[in-house]
C-alpha cells in the first residue's frame, strides 16, 4: 500500500528525515538554526504530510538509502584534516614537555653550579612520568591510525 500524506509516520520514518536533514546542513543548503527549528517539528510531526513539508524546499535525498551511506562513510579513512589536528596537538604535547623539561634542567643546573656541589637529578622525576604517558599516547595514536585501502 502506498504511503499517502495522511497516513502517520513512524518513528523511523521521522530518524530518516533527521537524518536527511542532517545531510542538508553539512550540505550547507541549511543554517544550524534552520536544521534546529525542522527538527522540532519533525518530532511534532505524525503524518507522512507533515513530513513532506520539512524537505519540499530541499533537493530529493533517497531517505531508505541513508543509513547505508554512514555505514560506509564509516569505513572509509579519517579526512586529513583530523590527522592534521591531531598530528599539531601531539606536536603542541612533546614541545610543552621539552619546554618545561628544558626549564626544570636548567633551575637544576643553575643550582649546582651556584651552590657549588650537584643535588639529586629531580628534574628526571617531571620529565619521566610525563614522557612516558606521551610516549604511549604516541605509539597508541600511531597504531590507531586508519590504514588506507589502494
Amino acid at each position: 500500500m502506498a504511503a499517502t500524506p495522511e497516513m502517520r509516520a513512524s518513528d523511523g520514518d521521522r530518524d530518516r528525515v533527521a537524518a536527511a536533514l542532517r545531510e542538508h546542513v553539512a550540505e550547507g543548503r541549511l543554517s544550524v538554526e534552520e536544521f534546529n527549528d525542522r527538527l522540532e517539528q519533525l518530532y511534532r510531526s505524525r503524518t507522512y504530510g507533515e513530513l513532506a513539508t520539512l524537505t519540499a524546499d530541499l533537493p530529493e535525498i533517497d531517505l531508505h538509502r541513508l543509513p547505508a551511506a554512514a555505514a560506509a562513510e564509516s569505513d572509509r579513512p579519517l579526512p586529513a584534516r583530523r590527522d592534521d589536528k591531531a598530528r599539531t596537538a601531539l606536536k603542541a604535547a612533546w614541545a610543552g614537555w621539552a619546554g618545561i623539561t628544558a626549564v626544570n634542567w636548567m633551575v637544576w643546573l643553575t643550582i649546582g653550579v651556584t651552590s657549588g656541589h650537584f643535588v639529586y637529578p629531580w628534574p628526571l622525576w617531571v620529565m619521566g612520568p610525563w614522557g612516558t604517558v606521551l610516549l604511549a599516547g604516541t605509539l597508541i595514536g600511531v597504531a590507531a591510525k586508519p590504514r588506507r585501502r589502494r
